[in-house]
């Protein structure tokens, strides 16, 4: 069988096992949640030997670190995930939820309800644990899913999905509610998204090459972020002391993910005092800088040679890494200007005491997520209270920001009638 008849078998089968799924109690899909929790604590040694054979060979090929962070899955990552299918399967099913009932002039009763979306699929690099947080959230909002690793990963992706089929087996639900195309062949991608039929829509994960191909291939709708330049700006008013270790975690926590800061902006006005302690403090975690004109001379000094000139092309980039940009700025207008020409749509943050400044930068920025007085880091599912996310949409339609349980179902019009007719 050639690779696209392979891929028509996958999407047909994921299309069978949506409609199972989506008729399934919201008790069953649960338990599939529950079930794989205990699985992954119990087969951690599977998955960490899986894992160290893709880690060993990336290295081999000269993946970048920034990949291998995404790669490795640490015990840390494990009971993340292990909490991200407790806290979702704790959450309130959305699926047949009938939101905002209202009794028309006729009589009847107009509603919308929350369904699933059919069968997403998920492209992706490096993360395997990614194959994790789409099956808990696709099971749960009653979505059949189809996940595609990157090379990379393929061991880790196999060990975790023969787990998730347990589970989903254990609870009564069949294993194709989330399937993996079996070949690394870059043509199942191309023939995957040809499948508008059977596949709702696709979510990209990984770097903006990969987004842009999806994107430029896809026939169905592609929920999707190019990359992630996220500023943090410092206002003058704000607790410099515990901006610096904002700024810190920010940038240096895990500087290879989507929500890292990539650009300081500093209000002109403190930015004597700042950025030496800053400079200090990342330069000691190991962060370079590229700096404008006014703040390279204030950055010198103590980053012990970390700082250097900024290129033009160095605002606006996303290093993922441990470099960041560093802008002096004369207020909050031109702070807000820099961020529109050079932001991504995904995170952006304020430091501020002045509530003013605050809800101004909050309502008139465009991200995903805006924060005040808080680290870009924050801009995650489970962060944010979603229990996991399948992905940060920066397009307005359907999702903005991180995706979870309601930004895996759609609404459709419920009426109730007693005999009423179009008159």
């Amino acid at each position: 069988m050639d690779i696209a008849a392979q891929m028509l078998d996958i999407a047909k089968s994921a299309r069978a096992a949506s409609r199972r799924l989506a008729a399934a109690e919201g008790s069953a899909r649960q338990q599939a949640l529950l079930n794989l929790a205990g699985l992954l604590s119990a087969g951690a040694q599977a998955i960490f030997a899986a894992n160290k054979k893709d880690v060993d060979a990336a290295a081999k090929r000269g993946l970048d670190q920034a990949k291998l962070d995404r790669l490795t899955i640490t015990q840390g990552v494990l009971d993340s995930m292990v909490q991200g299918c407790r806290e979702v399967a704790a959450m309130s099913d959305p699926v047949g939820e009938i939101e905002g009932m209202k009794k028309r002039p006729n009589g009847m009763l107009v509603g919308r309800m929350r369904v699933p979306l059919g069968v997403v699929s998920m492209i992706f690099e490096s993360r395997p644990n990614a194959v994790v947080d789409a099956a808990v959230l696709c099971i749960k909002s009653g979505n059949a899913t189809i996940l595609r690793g990157g090379s990379e990963a393929f061991e880790s992706i196999k060990a975790l999905v023969t787990l998730i089929h347990q589970a989903l087996e254990a609870a009564g639900l069949p294993a194709g509610c989330v399937q993996v195309p079996p070949t690394t062949a870059r043509e199942a991608v191309s023939a995957l998204l040809k499948l508008d039929e059977y596949i709702d829509v696709v979510i990209p994960r990984g770097g903006e090459g990969l987004i842009r191909a999806v994107v430029e291939q896809a026939t169905m709708p592609v929920l999707k972020h190019y990359k992630g330049v996220c500023h943090t700006f410092v206002d003058e008013s704000a607790d410099l002391q515990r901006a610096v270790e904002i700024v810190l975690n920010a940038k240096a926590q895990r500087p290879g993910t989507c929500n890292s800061l990539e650009c300081l902006l500093v209000h002109r006005a403190v930015a004597a005092k700042l950025l030496p302690m800053a400079a200090q403090r990342l330069a000691a975690a190991g962060v370079r800088f590229k700096c404008c004109p006014e703040s390279l001379p204030l950055m010198v000094p103590d980053a012990g040679g970390a700082a250097e000139a900024a290129a033009p092309g160095d605002f606006g980039h996303e290093f993922l890494a441990l470099t960041l940009a560093v802008k002096v700025v004369a207020d909050l207008d031109e702070a807000q200007e820099h961020i529109a020409r050079h932001g991504s749509n995904h995170t952006e943050c304020i430091l501020t005491a002045n509530h003013d400044n605050a809800m101004r930068f909050s309502r008139e920025v465009d991200a995903s997520m805006v924060g005040v007085n808080c680290s870009t880091r924050l801009n995650d599912g489970g962060e944010l209270g979603l229990g996991a996310e399948i992905g940060i949409s920066t397009s307005k339609l359907h999702a903005y920001g991180p995706m979870g349980l309601l930004e895996l179902t759609s609404a459709k019009f419920v009426v109730l009638g007693q005999g009423q007719i179009r008159q």
